[in-house]
């Protein structure tokens, strides 16, 4: 079964696929495009959540060093 993540960021390059292509009216883009912010926001969420939980495994294992885990942003 595939996480959250991964669904949510098939679901966001559907949206930006049927944006690209121009075929939608207006509001229907609109409507797009705020249903891939909405996505977009979820997604940031369970990355920075992930981000956290790394951080706190590192902290708990002492004989690793410690260090903070910072995504790469594309």
């Amino acid at each position: 079964m595939k996480s959250n993540f991964e669904n949510n960021m098939e679901e966001l390059e559907k949206i930006v696929t049927e944006l690209e292509k121009g075929d939608l009216n207006l509001d229907e883009s609109i409507s797009k495009f705020e249903q891939g912010i909405k996505i977009s926001k979820e997604c940031n969420k369970i990355l920075e959540e992930a981000e956290k939980r790394i951080t706190i495994l590192l902290e708990k294992d002492s004989s690793i060093e410690e260090k903070s885990f910072t995504a790469e942003e594309n």
